[in-house]
């Protein structure tokens, strides 16, 4: 227990002396000084390549590349990790759902720390689809966080099916590590010929799956370990995810990452609460799976039916109570906020009436954020996300026990 506390409060109190000290010294300004013109240099340099490619523009390339960036995007994972859940698969749902929010981080950190622009359009012909790709538009290039989610996510979904197969074939393992190469090489052309990113914004995130996922292979195991059965668990997650957002670099304007990485921090930390407290009733390794018996197709369309409006229901309703109950604790504490989309009644300096300096203990705690005030709506979507992600492995498991599914 004492060597718990031990690691837990090293790891808190290390990313808080980061935090201050990567604000005195202005790190993420450095080293965007130096990072920032390479990286444009091979952006600018790339658009040769990326209009080669282009030259092969056919609606069904299109379609293809267009409909496979959704398959992979962040809306799409969050989505289907729910079904994973549901399908008895905890370990490898909790896994992949907490490597996301790893690379999703991490890759959003690096994007937002570099400023690095996206190829130029025009020339470059950019395709955007769907809203989503809208969005993706507007956040920075490198790295390339489908290439990035695509080899970590299907590299681990490849070691747990040969670990839960208990594959030893080496002709298996050859297949499935091209398919998983012929994926992501697949995901990384399509970024390109989409006009979303340059060469260098692929390399980049390939080189940076290559550092992740090998790592989350050394430590997932220990992660699962502390999260199903570890102390202050839940207080701990809460902790960390809260330095995290402080954490975050300020990149030189504004864009979606932010909200992005917020959203699925919160995920994790719903995900990770939900499953200390329930991996005992729902979530241990004997359960139901998907084609057995136990959980056959039609039981598994009934726990989407119950499920998917549920978790909806409880997202709707944890963003309306956040939106409640947010500005009245901030006020309460004497931080002074404001709210860019979600409260209509706080414009840009926060609350007309809060325009009166504020001093307070609870303000002097962020002296490092060297911000006049906070944006409540990112504590609104972390809660709007984290209720969803309880609800999807404590509240509607608790239904499914209910109705028998």
């Amino acid at each position: 227990m004492e060597s718990i506390a031990v690691w837990q409060g090293a790891t808190l109190c290390g990313i808080v002396a980061w935090i201050v000290i990567a604000s005195y010294l202005n790190v993420t300004r450095k080293l965007r000084s130096f990072l920032q013109p390479w990286v444009a240099h091979h952006v600018i340099t790339g658009n040769s390549l990326v209009l080669q490619i282009q030259k092969y523009h056919h609606r069904f390339l299109d379609a293809l590349f267009s409909g496979l960036s959704c398959v992979v995007s962040v809306p799409f994972y969050t989505a289907f990790l729910p079904l994973l859940f549901w399908t008895g698969h905890g370990r490898l749902a909790r896994q992949m759902t907490l490597l996301m929010a790893f690379c999703d981080y991490s890759g959003n950190c690096i994007k937002d720390m570099v400023s690095a622009p996206r190829p130029s359009s025009p020339p470059v012909r950019r395709i955007t689809a769907t809203k989503d790709e809208e969005d993706n538009a507007k956040e920075y290039g490198l790295p390339s966080s489908h290439t990035l989610n695509t080899f970590c996510l299907s590299g681990y979904l490849l070691y747990y099916v040969l670990s839960y197969t208990q594959c030893e074939d080496a002709s298996m393992k050859f297949v499935g590590l091209a398919l998983v190469c012929f994926l992501v090489g697949l995901v990384g052309l399509g970024r390109i010929y989409l006009g979303m990113h340059s060469l260098v914004d692929v390399i980049g995130g390939l080189a940076i799956g290559l550092v992740i996922l090998p790592f989350w292979l050394i430590v997932n195991q220990n992660v699962d370990i502390f999260i199903v059965s570890g102390q202050n668990v839940t207080s701990f997650w809460a902790a960390l995810s809260l330095l995290l957002l402080f954490a975050y670099p300020t990149p030189e304007f504004p864009t979606p990452s932010f909200e992005n990485h917020t959203a699925f921090t919160g995920v994790a930390f719903g995900i990770v609460a939900g499953i200390q407290q329930t991996y005992h009733q729902f979530h241990h390794e004997a359960v139901a799976r998907i084609f057995t018996p136990q959980l056959t197709i039609p039981a598994f369309v009934g726990r989407m039916l119950v499920g998917i409006p549920t978790i909806l229901l409880v997202k709707f309703c944890s963003k309306a109570l956040a939106k409640w109950i947010l500005p009245v604790v901030s006020n309460t504490l004497g931080i002074p906020i404001k709210s860019t989309s979600y409260i209509p009644n706080l414009n840009g300096n926060g609350k007309k009436s809060d325009k009166i300096k504020q001093s307070g203990y609870s303000q002097k705690l962020f002296f490092f954020s060297q911000q006049d005030s906070f944006d409540v709506d990112t504590g609104i979507r972390f809660i709007q996300y984290a209720g969803l992600a309880w609800s999807v492995v404590d509240l509607v498991p608790s239904l499914f026990s209910h109705l028998s599914l």
